[in-house]
C-alpha cells in the first residue's frame, strides 16, 4: 500500500464594512501550519452579492497560500541542496 499524508485546510470567512477577509489555514501532520489571507471589497457602484466576495477572498486566500507553499519548498531545497532555488506556481 502506498503511504498517504493528510494535510487540512480550513477557511475562515468573515465580513465586515463592505469588505470580505477569508484566511486559509493549511494543518499538516506534523503540527507545522501556514495561513495565506485574501480579502475583497464591494465597489460601491456593484450589486452586491455576498457570495461573490467570499468566492474573491477565498481565492486569494488560497492563492496566497499557495506561493507561501512553494516558498517554503524553496527554502527547504535550498537548505539541503546549498543553491539557489526559484520555484514558479
Amino acid at each position: 500500500m502506498i503511504a498517504s499524508k493528510r494535510w487540512s485546510v480550513d477557511l475562515f470567512i468573515g465580513e465586515r464594512d463592505g469588505r470580505t477577509h477569508a484566511e486559509a489555514r493549511l494543518l499538516k501532520e506534523d503540527g507545522g501550519h501556514l495561513v495565506g489571507t485574501g480579502e475583497a471589497r464591494l465597489n460601491p457602484s456593484d450589486q452586491d452579492v455576498p457570495m461573490i466576495g467570499d468566492e474573491l477572498a477565498v481565492a486569494r486566500a488560497l492563492s496566497d497560500l499557495g506561493h507561501q507553499l512553494l516558498a517554503t519548498a524553496s527554502a527547504d531545497i535550498e537548505a539541503r541542496s546549498h543553491r539557489p532555488v526559484y520555484l514558479s506556481g
